[in-house]
Formats: structure tokens, sequence, C-alpha cells
């Protein structure tokens, strides 16, 4: 695959109202010990049911680079989930793959970054560390706060050798790194800015979770998340170009990162390559795969137009929205997912 995104836990210690996911929020005492025991248990099943192969094929250059793995929660920095989870998986990532390890990204706000984590980070082999809370949805980076918190990040990362790169897209000099005249050298670590502001990210909003319900997306029927990076499109050409899945901390496998309304199948149970192969047969997943979910239903009846009745519903704020995600959320409850189930019912019957 060309990228692996892989959410370890639910537990945060912010619950933003713009979230994709209502299960991502503070979890105390007993329900931090339940919430993170769940990826505790399926870690190592999802690490030997991965390729072991973790490369693609870079039509530009002709040469094989490192897939991409990364790791969110949730928050994995905060105390009862670094040492309990996050440390332990990067641990188990190195020992099965060693040299040959993919690139590994970490997610995380930053606000609960120190010296002694990111050296901690760094020594068990991640590479890349993004802080995704450089927008006005995160309590404490509204307006201004934000750039006074960059400045404070950048320092911590200059003093240990971390390289600032730019995700690509903003508009204000102000969100860009501001030296882009060398490129990071090989196995050079390196972090970046991002956040749910027009110009970092996705700006619309996806129609999911606290985003939904409190109105906050604003993704029209033109807005095809499938068809972008992180999308479902290209999922299915494992070792290509585009080539991506979701993984969520039960072992649950999704097209995009969006998530659709049920996985294609578990890690915890069956290789991913064994489940790509499988879903492929259905023509709903080709047109995941092709990054047009309005075809999603064609072989059920359901036209382009019907499609698009489909895609419609109103948000917690009592607004009319349409958006194709809405669309494939309906196909998955109706239909789709019913066919997921009895695949993997299959598959599992004939390993027995």
């Amino acid at each position: 695959m060309q990228a692996i995104y892989w959410v370890l836990t639910w537990a945060c210690h912010r619950k933003c109202n713009h979230c994709y996911d209502d299960r991502f929020r503070p979890y105390v005492r007993d329900a931090l010990t339940e919430v993170v025991a769940e990826g505790q248990t399926a870690y190592q099943a999802v690490i030997d049911n991965l390729p072991d192969n973790m490369s693609w094929l870079n039509e530009n250059t002709g040469q094989r680079e490192r897939t991409l793995l990364v790791l969110a929660g949730g928050e994995l920095l905060i105390d009862g989930v670094r040492e309990e989870l996050f440390y332990p998986a990067l641990d188990a990532i190195q020992a099965r793959w060693g040299d040959n390890a993919p690139k590994i990204s970490i997610q995380t706000t930053g606000d609960v970054l120190t010296p002694q984590i990111l050296d901690e980070c760094l020594s068990r082999g991640v590479e890349s560390i993004a802080i995704a809370s450089i927008d006005d949805h995160h309590v404490g980076m509204q307006g201004e706060k934000k750039f006074k918190f960059m400045d404070d990040i950048r320092t911590l990362m200059s003093s240990r050798g971390v390289r600032e790169v730019s995700l690509g897209g903003e508009k204000s000099a102000r969100l860009k790194a501001p030296d882009l005249s060398r490129q990071p050298k090989p196995g050079e670590p390196t972090f970046l800015f991002f956040g749910a502001q027009a110009d970092l990210w996705i700006g619309e909003l996806w129609p999911r979770g606290r985003a939904w319900t409190n109105g906050l997306s604003n993704a029209g029927y033109d807005v095809n998340f499938c068809a972008r990076w992180s999308g479902a499109k290209n999922f299915l050409k494992i070792g290509e170009a585009g080539s991506e899945v979701a993984i969520e901390p039960d072992g649950s496998i999704y097209p995009c990162c969006l998530k659709t309304k049920a996985p294609l199948g578990s890690l915890t149970e069956e290789r991913l390559e064994d489940i790509l192969a499988s879903v492929a047969a259905l023509p709903a997943i080709q047109a995941l795969n092709q990054g047009d979910p309005e075809r999603m239903g064609e072989h059920d009846g359901i036209a382009r137009a019907d499609f698009q009745k489909l895609s419609i519903a109103k948000d917690g704020k009592d607004r009319e929205v349409a958006n194709l995600c809405l669309g494939c959320d309906r196909y998955f409850e109706a239909t789709l997912g019913k066919q997921l189930t009895a695949l993997r019912e299959e598959r599992l019957k004939a390993r027995v």
C-alpha cells in the first residue's frame, strides 16, 4: 500500500466540536483501561496480517518506496495510552519488518508533546510527526494562539534535529514551513502542521460525527471526498500509487479515512490481501475504487439520479445537506453492508 491510516485508540484528551467520530473523547479510570484494551488486544494480529512487503511502486521514478504507516488516535501521547499501547505497537512494527519497516508517521495535537516523549518516539522509529490541531476548532488554538503554539513546537523540533516540511496547499505564509530551500535528507525526521482550516486540509469538514451533529459541515454535493487522497479511490491497488486503507482499533478496515458504514473485514481474522481480493468482486466496491460513489448502486438498479436523492439529509442544525458520503452511508446501510458480511462469513467458513 502507498499508505495505511491506523487509529490505535479512541481515547483522547479533547472532545472537539468538529471531530469526525463521537468515539474520540476523554475516558477516565476503568473506561480508559477498557477503551485502550481494545487496541491492545488487536494490534499484534493487525500487524501480522498486513502485507509482508510494505512498499509501493512510484511510477514517476520507477522506484519502490516504503509504505507510509500513519498512526493516530484519539491522542497517542497521553498517559494511559502512550506506554500501554502506542510504544508496544511501535516495537512490534520494528520486530515484524526490521529494516524493511514502513515509514512511520504519527498524528498528535502536539499540546502534550514533551522533549522526553519526542525522544522516545524518535528512538522507536517514528520518522514523521503531524501536528494536527492548527485550526480554530481546537480549544486553545483560536486566532493568534495557534501561531504562538507553532513557534513553541518549532523550537522543540529544532532542538532534536526534526525538520519542518509543508503539507501543501496552504494559502497563508504563516502556515507554511519557513525554510523549504533544502529537502530533508533520507532518514531525516520531519514534522508538519495541519488542521481543519480552509487552506490546510478539509475546510468543508467531513459530514461525520460531531461535525455533522453540530452543523459544521459545509461540504456540498460537488465535494467528492471519495476521489481525494485518503478517499477510496485506488484503495484496491495494493503496491501502487494511491492505494490506502484505514484501520480502527479493533482491526476493522475501511476503504477511506472517513470510514464507511460497515467495514470490509477485520485484520484480526484475515490478511489484508485476502480481504481486498474478495470484496473487489462487488460492483459497488469497484465504484468506490474508481472514486465514483454515484455508481455504487448501478448493479442494483440505482441510477445516478437515484443516488443523488439518497445523498440528502438534515444535519444537527436541521439544515438540508447533500453530499456523496451521505448517499454512500445509506447504500451501505441498506445493501452493501449485508453483502460484505456475507462475503466475510464465506471466507471464514472456507478457511475452517
